[in-house]
């Protein structure tokens, strides 16, 4: 989604969001996961204005295990009120949990499979959603939608030292990030940021495309070609490309989704943009992730260099890294026929001619995840895609590059 709210633009100045549409220093010494018999898992980190822990989408009877807690270096765990309203929750946990929380906090939130950070520090409820917010919640569930399983390391910010605090956690995977300048003005953003992240710490990056026409190339989520650029198609109703949605991305995801309120405890409202695309792709990728994990016997999570090796599974007789995950994903992309177009739907019909410059590598949902599983694991391949798209996205890499050279 990427939407400004004036609360948002006066603590930013510079950094909005401009993504959605509304309708109504590396650790070096962590050990090793323990042999617990804890599930394979897959961490993911939005980083948003911040997240509502008392909703119901969020709860979970799962306990986080100690070992995990450590390695995050959690310093402060908040027990959550779970009776009455969002105010009589928060209010009773003010003394306890809101008011405590700093910048240097990493906090875990038994009852959910959530950890939270703010180390901007910038902010009237450190971690949760502020009342005047909302985005942040909805773009987490929008990675729940996907993948239920997921652990959910959640940074509240709109900077370098917001992502970096995900890109330096040894056990994130995957950075989502759904904001940046509206229309994709070529400026700087957090692409200093989310480079360590992926090129020296070996996580995965899904960045929000504008929610204009724009190209992606240009824009400072969604370009860098380390990134993967995520643009919208309308998945419930044509499939075809949202008109409202950056260009020449790597892929293309749902651009409308059933998300949770940010302000109360069981309420879902529908919302659209790239902001929800992009995370719902996180969500995905995480769950391709987290079976690949199970298969092969690896208990722990990230790419950390140092511990891991730089692969981000790291299994028995098995090992796979950031870019063999992006490669299947470019592989698993499809482009949905023109023939479903409905002219009154507000959408752009995929093009038989050069659809990468409307949609990328193509369009990723659900039905991608098993396809990529097996392509990874070695038991069915995906063909390789048509040269004419290969050329396509070829050349979207290289401006990419080319641009990126001179700025991160």
């Amino acid at each position: 989604m990427r939407p400004v709210a004036i609360a948002l633009v006066l603590m930013l100045s510079s950094a909005m969001l401009s993504g959605c549409i509304w309708d109504d220093e590396v650790t070096t010494n962590v050990p090793e996961a323990e042999d617990d018999g804890f599930r394979a898992f897959s961490v993911v980190a939005p980083i948003d204005t911040g997240i509502n822990v008392y909703h119901d989408h969020f709860r979970t009877n799962e306990t986080l295990p100690d070992w995990m807690l450590e390695q995050f270096g959690v310093t402060m765990t908040c027990e959550l009120t779970f009776e009455g309203t969002w105010e009589d929750r928060y209010e009773a946990d003010r003394a306890t949990c809101w008011d405590l929380i700093n910048a240097t906090d990493i906090v875990y939130f038994p009852g959910t499979r959530i950890i939270g950070a703010t180390p901007d520090d910038e902010t009237d409820i450190p971690i949760l959603d502020d009342p005047q917010d909302g985005h942040g919640t909805a773009v987490t569930g929008a990675v729940l939608n996907a993948n239920p399983d997921a652990v959910i390391f959640f940074v509240e910010g709109f900077s370098d030292a917001a992502v970096l605090a995900a890109a330096n956690q040894p056990l994130v995977d995957i950075i989502t990030t759904s904001f940046g300048p509206i229309g994709s003005v070529p400026v700087t953003g957090i692409e200093q940021a989310t480079k360590v992240a992926v090129v020296q710490n070996k996580k995965i990056h899904t960045g929000a495309a504008d929610n204009s026409p724009s190209p992606a190339v240009q824009d400072a989520t969604a370009g860098p070609p380390w990134s993967i650029g995520i643009s919208g198609y309308a998945e419930e109703e044509d499939d075809q490309k949202e008109t409202m949605s950056g260009s020449y991305p790597d892929v293309a995801a749902d651009w409308t989704q059933v998300l949770p309120n940010h302000d109360d405890i069981d309420g879902y409202h529908q919302t659209s943009g790239t902001s929800f695309a992009t995370p719902r792709t996180a969500g995905l990728l995480s769950k391709v992730l987290q079976q690949l994990r199970n298969e092969f016997g690896d208990a722990s999570s990230g790419a950390d260099p140092i511990i891991r090796g730089g692969l981000i599974v790291n299994g028995t007789d098995y090992s796979a890294t950031e870019t063999d995950i992006r490669n299947a994903l470019n592989l698993s992309g499809w482009y949905p026929s023109a023939s479903t177009w409905d002219p009154t739907s507000g959408t752009m019909p995929i093009s038989p001619i050069a659809p990468c410059t409307q949609v990328g590598w193509g369009v990723v949902n659900e039905s991608n995840v098993q396809p990529m599983v097996k392509h990874l694991n070695g038991t069915e391949q995906m063909p390789n895609r048509p040269s004419d798209v290969v050329q396509c996205m070829a050349a979207n890499q290289a401006m990419r590059e080319a641009y990126w050279s001179f700025r991160a």
